[in-house]
């Protein structure tokens, strides 16, 4: 019986007209992912890494750009501790994003969580919560934002899971004048504008951005560890004096 249950809560998440319209919206940015992925599949293989690692990596990592940040530390040689670190803070986004989506998912059990936390991905967050700005109070608001949210995660796993599964299989056939590399800037480029949607937000870019060129002679690609420090404690200064400014006391007390 409980078997049955799933299968009709399936299909009648499949049927729902919000899974349909998460699919949709992610499908006008799955073309540049799916590039990007392409892009990553490419790179793991072109790295040194064996088509079974490769194909392990893309399903069970499925993150593009910690993917792409450990790449060349492994083909390197670089410590266990340093590939882990750097993919550590590549991902910390992934705290703030999942602090800001627990109240949408406590309902749900924690299988389930974990299960939407491995599909989460930048866009897809973007497009959820731009869609939804608060979680919903009764039980069909929150059927129809979780359907429109796996909508648009399972689309855009699939899609790069596709693509990157292709880059493994086609990677010694796929030319570098393709400029698949390009792309997956473009793609990145895109997901930073999105989330750039506060002055805090803004100030932290272009500090991370300047740290990394300025620190990019460190090796193992630590210049991405110390511009995520540095982007973090600067934001963290601002939020601190932004709360103890006088005139954010005045507004507290009134």
């Amino acid at each position: 019986m409980s078997q049955l249950n799933a299968i009709t809560n399936i299909r009648n998440l499949f049927k729902h007209p919000e899974f349909r319209l998460g699919a949709t919206h992610m499908s006008a940015v799955s073309p540049g992912l799916a590039a990007w992925g392409l892009m990553t599949g490419v790179a793991m293989v072109n790295s040194g890494m064996s088509v079974w690692e490769a194909i392990a990596m893309s399903l069970l990592v499925f993150a593009g750009s910690s993917q792409l940040a450990a790449i060349p530390l492994i083909a390197a040689g670089a410590p266990a501790w340093v590939i882990l670190a750097t993919s550590f803070c590549v991902n910390l986004r992934f705290v703030v994003f999942s602090a800001h989506m627990r109240p949408y998912m406590m309902h749900m059990p924690l299988f389930k969580r974990l299960f939407n936390g491995y599909l989460t991905a930048d866009l897809s967050y973007v497009l959820f919560t731009k869609r939804f700005d608060k979680p919903a109070s009764d039980e069909a608001g929150q059927r129809a934002q979780i359907a429109y949210f796996q909508g648009g995660t399972m689309l855009n796993w699939a899609s790069w899971q596709t693509a990157s599964l292709t880059g493994i299989a086609l990677a010694h056939s796929i030319p570098t004048t393709w400029g698949l590399g390009f792309a997956g800037i473009l793609a990145l480029a895109g997901v930073a504008s999105s989330l750039a949607s506060s002055t805090l937000r803004r100030v932290s870019a272009v500090v991370a951005g300047a740290a990394a060129v300025a620190a990019f002679a460190l090796p193992f690609k630590l210049n991405i560890v110390v511009a995520i420090a540095a982007a973090v404690a600067l934001t963290m200064l601002m939020e601190n004096m932004s709360s103890t400014s006088p005139a954010a006391k005045d507004k507290g007390s009134k």
